[in-house]
């Protein structure tokens, strides 16, 4: 093969018009991977094993946050503004709808795994996890309760962060607790 036909062939395959970049890869894989666990092990099995790596996500934030703010456990206001901006920065829609002694309330109107979350609630499992293991690791306990989602078919996502416990749980909530050492002085 000339090195002439051999540039025309890639010149042509260059030319068509695909819609394939890094980002829409690996959400498209992301997509199917989800839905292939599933259908194999059930959508709450799945949930627990993205919900594993949604707790590592959630670490790792947390860390980055603290390694740019302080190492002081962050107040209810700031963890708060942290759920906004880790979902604005990884092109999500969330917003505080109100901050309120022991929780919470978010909404969110674009989902960072954009049209690929629809039909695949388990991928909720990565918010619920992240916010969780941030706001358990500054405040000392989270449940987080997802009441709507985009990926169920809500028109939003309705997300309610707990941050004291009670007995029993529903069937939406999950619960976190301090993994990491609190930053705050003994004597406060």
């Amino acid at each position: 093969m000339t090195v002439q036909l051999r540039q025309a062939r890639l010149d042509r395959l260059e030319a068509v018009d695909l819609n394939l970049d890094r980002e829409s890869f690996v959400l498209k894989l992301l997509r199917d991977l989800s839905g292939t666990i599933e259908r194999v092990v059930g959508e709450e099995d799945a949930g627990g094993y993205v919900a594993t790596v949604g707790g590592m996500m959630g670490e790792w934030l947390n860390a980055a946050y603290h390694d740019g703010l302080g190492e002081q456990d962050f107040d209810i206001e700031t963890v708060a503004q942290i759920f906004v901006d880790l979902k604005r920065r990884i092109d999500g829609g969330f917003y505080v709808v109100a901050i309120e002694p022991d929780r919470i309330v978010l909404r969110n109107t674009r989902c960072p795994f954009g049209d690929n979350v629809i039909g695949r609630p388990s991928l909720c499992m990565m918010t619920s996890n992240v916010f969780g293991r941030i706001a358990a690791d500054n405040r000392g306990y989270a449940r987080v309760q997802l009441l709507q989602s985009i990926a169920r078919g809500d028109r939003e996502c309705h997300v309610e962060v707990h941050l004291s416990p009670r007995n029993g749980l529903e069937a939406d909530e999950r619960e976190y607790y301090r993994l990491r050492p609190s930053a705050v002085p003994a004597d406060r």
